[in-house]
């Protein structure tokens, strides 16, 4: 296994574990199974393990395979406060409180504001007292490291990166999306201040290895270096010295395997121009499936509506590639659950965006597409309930 440090120079496994996705039986975490691969992962080098408050029944897991194999003080626990459920300092204390004794610990070595979404975000819940409150904890030694993660655009992203003196980020981030939401730029713009970065999501929830199209299927089989698509999409992360750890959800030997082998064989600035332009051409396949050639560039932005046009076309294309479901959810975090909306519904079809397009998109027409796409009666529901009940 490869390390790579984070802010106070501790060493961080490259392949993170993600427990949100392990096995079920009946709705209940096959914990025996879970333990396996969890023991497995462990003893090839893995030592990050992330988890959050609302991954039903995953605290709980980490927490028993951890402690009746007797390992918590040899690996990192990472998990995430839900400030979104929570309204007042005293709640997180509550929360917290159960966290620990869910994960059967007194500390967390890494902790999360999860899902934060925006600036305005973050100054209400130092409002509330939370910039106090973490200092307390991080004082105590409750607390080890804090951070927060990410999805939204990369204006966004950095504002948050400058609004506190956090000890590391996570972000969604893989070669599909290394345009989008905080991107590349975010990555490099996180990393140059020093904070390391987590990176989520880098097989897009799995469909960078199992539901490509046939085309990017054809041109890894094709080529001459024969991995499987999950290897090259985890490899192209670990080539960039900017990211510190790769979480996955293996939930299965063959998983935690294939990704300990590659974690430990990746190297910094391994990938050659044939193989930045197979991935590329790869990028161009799935492109071909999806409804807006927009590549993220940001050219059309700022809106004078506040219209998060990238991030719009990004999950309006997600939701025929990915599902819609996937897609609706990520279109609710980034543009209602934040003080000012984001929604494609904002568009006065002034035109400035198309001015600036280099891909020549029909942004206007294509916003509608997206509304009429993504803000059906559920959307609606939902942003009438987030703008009555939930008071930034």
């Amino acid at each position: 296994m490869q390390y790579r440090s984070d802010k106070y120079g501790n060493k961080i496994s490259v392949l993170g574990y993600g427990c949100m996705r392990f096995t079920q039986m009946a709705g209940v975490i096959d914990i025996d199974k879970a333990e396996k691969e969890i023991m497995a992962a462990y003893h090839a080098g893995v030592n990050y393990f992330d988890t959050a408050y609302i991954y039903g029944g995953s605290e709980q897991a980490l927490g028993k395979i951890l402690e009746r194999n007797h390992i918590r003080e040899k690996v990192n626990i990472a998990t995430k406060l839900p400030h979104y459920m929570l309204k007042t300092v005293e709640s997180a204390e509550k929360c917290f409180n159960e966290q620990l004794s869910r994960l059967r610990t007194d500390y967390v070595d890494y902790y999360l504001m999860h899902m934060l979404s925006d600036i305005v975000t973050w100054e209400r819940l130092k409002t509330d007292g939370i910039e106090a409150w973490l200092k307390e904890k991080k004082a105590s030694g409750a607390i080890k490291q804090i951070g927060f993660s990410y999805h939204g655009n990369t204006d966004g992203f950095c504002k948050l990166v400058d609004a506190y003196d956090w000890d590391f980020c996570q972000i969604q981030y893989n070669y599909l999306d290394e345009h989008s939401q905080a991107g590349r730029k975010g990555l490099d713009y996180a990393a140059a201040k020093g904070i390391p970065v987590i990176i989520m999501e880098p097989l897009r929830g799995g469909r960078l290895a199992n539901n490509l199209p046939e085309k990017a299927q054809k041109i890894f089989a094709d080529y001459e270096m024969k991995r499987s698509p999950a290897e090259w999409a985890f490899r192209w992360l670990w080539n960039q010295p900017e990211v510190t750890c790769v979480l996955s959800g293996m939930n299965s030997m063959e998983m935690v395997q294939e990704n300990v082998r590659s974690a430990s064989e990746s190297r910094i600035g391994e990938f050659t121009e044939k193989e930045e332009k197979l991935l590329s051409d790869v990028v161009k396949a799935i492109q071909e499936k999806m409804k807006v050639g927009c590549t993220g560039c940001g050219y059309c932005m700022p809106c004078p509506k506040k219209v998060d046009i990238p991030g719009t076309f990004a999950i309006y294309n997600k939701s025929y590639t990915d599902g819609w479901f996937k897609a609706f959810e990520e279109y609710m975090l980034c543009t209602v659950l934040r003080k000012d909306s984001t929604s494609a519904s904002n568009c006065i079809e002034c035109g400035k965006c198309e001015q600036h397009c280099p891909q020549g998109i029909q942004i206007r027409q294509e916003l509608k597409c997206a509304k009429r796409r993504m803000e059906g009666p559920i959307y609606k529901i939902a942003k009438w309930f987030v703008g009555t009940f939930l008071k930034y």
